[in-house]
């Protein structure tokens, strides 16, 4: 059994890891002071939402974890839920921008990054990525993609390819989730309607749970890169297969489950929130 210090230290060090969930933790927390000067509350639920999931990013890109997920199947599939699950999702829940913008000093915001964002391109790009076809499928698309059994024992074999499988389910998680989760109310082009995300999410879990039992149930061995680097444990290639797929069909799924029960809260509070203000534009109009 390894020890503590072999499981939480950095099992193969990547200082784009570090810098980044590093430059997030220490944003969030000038964020945090920032608003409680101007009297603003944060919360404790968004603090404990955005700090966990960036901390279960962390464990599974660099620590023991890494290790394991290039030795088991069943652990590169964990690894993969979290990054492109419960990770992004936890922090999207957090509405970080409110708290990162007032982290991040207000030269560098007002000179430098809202002049990028607001800029024709990046705008296009995003809207582009974030279009409510495309959107759910690039995020299935891209399990397909590394579960295709020739391009999994590829980027598993290279560095440069397993991290960019890596960072892609990463970077597409946080997009995906922000589409699903965004607080605001629908507005045309800017944020989709509520019945858009249930939708979005119903096809999203249908399609992993069809992956993911395929995997589970499938009497040969489709990855066998891991009897090729040794496995971490000594479990059967097909036991090995079997728990990877379920944990792409099962926890993969209840995330969408997860996912429209939070839609269906925003829309009822909308739909409150619209009810209450058209009851009290009625009253003023009668005084």
């Amino acid at each position: 059994m390894p020890s503590l210090v072999t499981l939480i230290k950095p099992w193969e060090f990547s200082p784009t890891v570090l810098v980044s969930t590093l430059a997030a933790a220490v944003l969030y927390w000038r964020g945090i002071k920032q608003r409680r000067r101007d009297k603003l509350r944060t919360g404790f639920w968004p603090t404990l939402s955005f700090c966990l999931g960036l901390l279960l990013i962390y464990g599974v890109m660099q620590t023991y974890v890494d290790y394991l997920s290039q030795h088991m199947f069943w652990v590169h599939r964990l690894q993969h839920l979290v990054l492109h699950h419960i990770g992004p999702f936890l922090i999207v829940l957090a509405t970080p921008h409110k708290v990162l913008g007032r982290g991040i000093p207000q030269k560098w915001r007002q000179q430098m990054l809202l002049p990028i964002w607001y800029s024709r391109p990046v705008r296009g790009i995003y809207r582009f990525l974030q279009n409510p076809v495309l959107a759910p499928a690039l995020f299935v698309g891209l399990i397909y993609l590394w579960l295709i059994p020739e391009v999994h024992f590829e980027a598993m074999l290279s560095e440069t390819r397993y991290k960019v499988m890596n960072w892609s389910m990463l970077i597409d998680g946080l997009l995906f989730w922000w589409l699903i989760v965004d607080p605001r109310a629908p507005q045309g082009r800017i944020t989709l309607h509520y019945s858009s995300r249930i939708v979005m999410l119903w096809v999203v879990m249908v399609l992993q749970i069809i992956i993911g039992a395929y995997i589970a149930l499938s009497e040969k061995v489709l990855y066998d890169v891991y009897s090729v680097c040794g496995r971490a444990w000594p479990i059967s290639p097909l036991t090995d297969q079997t728990i990877g797929g379920l944990t792409t069909w099962i926890p993969a799924a209840m995330m969408s489950v997860i996912g429209i029960l939070l839609v269906i809260r925003l829309w009822m509070r909308q739909s409150a929130q619209a009810e209450q203000k058209n009851v009290s534009g009625g009253e003023s109009k009668q005084v």
